[in-house]
């Protein structure tokens, strides 16, 4: 399991619908909603 970034909700990995990829490593998001917010400001999610 991987944890959104944005929501802190667990994801699968291998159902996950939405993920991105940022300095090399993918993340996974349990909505649209939770990429898109992470895809307008990585930096901020990223520690």
């Amino acid at each position: 399991m991987a944890k959104d970034p944005v929501c802190k909700m667990n994801v699968s990995e291998t159902g996950a619908r939405f993920k991105s990829e940022y300095l090399g490593v993918t993340y996974y998001f349990c909505s649209e909603g939770c990429k898109k917010s992470f895809d307008s400001n990585p930096v901020k999610y990223v520690k």
